[in-house]
């Protein structure tokens, strides 16, 4: 079965588009080594929670919107290689103090998919 990346961050509200333009060109890179598929979530439906929640987790601010994201690939084995070659990438070099969000306050992790319908 593939094996998923899965992200979860705070972004600025009034950064959206900057946001969406910086993940449109990481998808090209993701999909340029070996990602099956890239999906990124604005949180449209996402509530606060009493004792966990996404907006808890990452801390999200007033002014801040929940994305979630997925990244699939064919294994664990080819995430490794693509995720290696992805950030040495020259499209990756950013500059983490002009990102659209606050990376210190994302959740991410590999998963092996159990069940897929």
């Amino acid at each position: 079965m593939n094996y998923v990346d899965g992200f979860v961050v705070p972004v600025p509200t009034a950064k959206r588009e900057e946001y969406r333009k910086l993940a449109q060109t990481a998808s090209a890179v993701f999909k340029d080594h070996g990602a099956l598929t890239v999906v990124e979530c604005w949180g449209d439906d996402v509530p606060e929670g009493k004792l966990t929640s996404f907006p808890m987790a990452v801390q999200r601010k007033d002014d801040e919107t929940v994305v979630f994201s997925w990244i699939t690939r064919p294994s664990k084995e080819a995430r490794d290689a693509g995720m290696k070659k992805s950030m040495e990438d020259p499209r990756m070099d950013h500059d983490p103090a002009a990102m659209p969000f606050d990376g210190k306050r994302m959740i991410f992790g590999g998963f092996q998919i159990i069940v897929e319908a």
